[in-house]
């Protein structure tokens, strides 16, 4: 436990982490004092997210003290707000499960708006000239249903309403996930100048050590679901510098069995799923001036472009811009696709053909199915790896022998060996979108669609999920199409970029490396 002078906030002593199903964190002793700043870190399934689940009073989690010894003290306890990826999906699940279209003429329930949302913690008639709404630049989606929102939209969003409630503890967990580099770059400055200030106090949540800001000055470290590490930033600063030293080393005789590995779980796949190749056309994809909008809100517009095989590519651009629109018209998920001359795999989408007959050839990591498997909370991770080869989110029949072979294979591949029984709603927010990955790669689709895939991944599934990606690639059968804002998951064999560029004329750019 790290000592401090100052006034106690939160005194953990001699306590452990009870789940909704189990115990989490067996021990934990920790204190925050008046004054620091405190990162919460730590790699996928190691208890960093139930810790923060715990101290934010997260349905379902609790801190219990241990024996007559034990001590739990947090001034905080009724002033406290998490915003998380696992918030964010939570969100969205709770308004599609309340989604009355179905009994509504027209067909169309947009659920609660931006704006309601946040008006259930600020009653304010113009809160579009809040501070905070400008701060998170969230005053053009107000009057958008937040089912309709992008996934850095949604983030923003849960930002502000945090920052209206006024209460006293923010816990932000992978706060820069889903943001744009402007967005970063404004919420970071935020960061920092609120921990001068004083007025309100952030505990942060991340792996990634290269965003940190400057104002931490405390890191608690869970690794297996105890501490590793408490103390002072520049003495975990000393260790991290170590082990990027060692890590080195590692990720590149990780690869080499990663690729042998490959291999065999190709073959397996192959084996395990047998369909008819599309017909052989000059495009998988091609799109002609494609126009999709509501009202005066123009998200593409004459947008022209097409897919070869074995032509990956890398789509950008700020958030809201349309990237995930772009992705949905290519898997069926927006209706506006019926509207627009959009061929895929050389037929005109609204010919009559089926959608299974499209999905069965694409490989698909979105934060929409992301959303729809965590309301499939039981299902073993082992039958969400067979769901894709039946294109389906659950699975509804029994699976063959070699789909389980095939599967657990695969699940080896992605660092889930022996865990085939665990359920996908047990898994951390990370682990579960590396199953998600594992999925969509499992039947060698013809195309793979990767809409921010390494969102809420620690640095060794980064590292193990991306090398597996360019192993992909290198098979060429599957052509890939990449939505990131990182630099760094940019793939090498992601020569063509498709740019969207919201407000200008025209809406997106295409640009092509050697």
């Amino acid at each position: 436990m790290t000592e401090d002078n100052g006034e106690i906030l939160i005194k953990i002593k001699n306590c452990r982490v009870e789940g909704s199903k189990e115990c989490k964190i067996k021990a934990l002793d920790w204190q925050m004092n008046k004054g620091q700043s405190w990162l919460i870190t730590g790699p996928n399934g190691g208890g960093k997210a139930d810790f923060i689940n715990a101290l934010s009073k997260t349905k379902g989690f609790a801190i219990i003290p241990n024996q007559n010894d034990g001590e739990f003290a947090n001034c905080f306890e009724k002033s406290c707000e998490l915003v998380s990826l696992e918030r964010a999906a939570s969100l969205i699940q709770e308004e599609r499960e309340n989604d009355e279209s179905e009994y509504l003429p027209g067909g169309v329930d947009i659920g609660r708006t931006a704006r309601k949302f946040l008006g259930e913690v600020e009653n304010s008639e113009k809160i579009e000239n809040d501070p905070v709404i400008k701060l998170c630049g969230i005053e053009k989606i107000l009057d958008r249903g937040l089912k309709y929102l992008s996934t850095g939209e949604i983030r923003r969003t849960l930002l502000a309403r945090a920052l209206l409630s006024r209460k006293e503890l923010i816990i932000l967990s992978d706060p820069f996930a889903g943001l744009d580099q402007q967005s970063r770059t404004i919420l970071l400055d935020f960061i920092n100048s609120i921990q001068k200030k004083r007025n309100t106090n952030i505990i942060l949540s991340m792996e990634r050590w290269n965003e940190i800001p400057d104002s931490i000055t405390h890191v608690l470290e869970f690794k297996n679901r105890e501490i590793s590490f408490c103390g002072e930033r520049k003495e975990y600063e000393d260790i991290i510098i170590q082990r990027q030293k060692e890590e080195n080393t590692k990720n590149e005789k990780a690869k080499e069995a990663l690729a042998e590995d490959f291999k065999s779980t190709l073959q397996e796949g192959a084996l395990a799923y047998s369909s008819t190749a599309p017909a052989q056309a000059e495009s998988l994809i091609k799109m002609t001036k494609v126009n999709v909008g509501w009202g005066d809100n123009h998200v593409l517009k004459d947008l022209t472009w097409e897919l070869k095989e074995n032509e990956h590519w890398l789509i950008r651009g700020p958030n809201g811009s349309g990237k995930t629109t772009f992705l949905e018209l290519i898997t069926g998920d927006n209706k506006q696709v019926y509207a627009n001359d959009v061929k895929i795999f050389g037929i005109q989408r609204g010919s009559g053909e089926s959608i299974w007959d499209i999905k069965k050839h694409l490989g698909i990591v979105s934060y929409r199915m992301h959303v729809e498997y965590r309301m499939l909370g039981g299902t073993s991770i082992l039958n969400v790896i067979i769901s894709g080869f039946r294109d389906s989110i659950g699975l509804y029949a029994s699976p063959t022998d070699l789909e389980v072979k095939a599967a657990k294979k695969w699940l080896s591949l992605g660092g889930f060996e022996n865990r085939e029984n665990e359920t996908f709603g047990s898994l951390s927010y990370g682990e579960q979108r590396a199953v998600l990955i594992l999925r969509s790669a499992v039947k060698c689709p013809k195309v793979l669609i990767l809409d921010e895939p390494c969102h809420g991944l620690d640095e060794d599934f980064r590292k193990k999920i991306l090398n597996l990606l360019e192993l992909i690639a290198e098979t060429r059968t599957t052509t890939m199409l990449h939505v990131t804002h990182e630099t760094s998951e940019v793939l090498p064999c992601e020569k063509h970029i498709l740019e969207l560029v919201p407000g200008q004329e025209p809406m997106y750019k295409i640009i092509t490396q050697k």
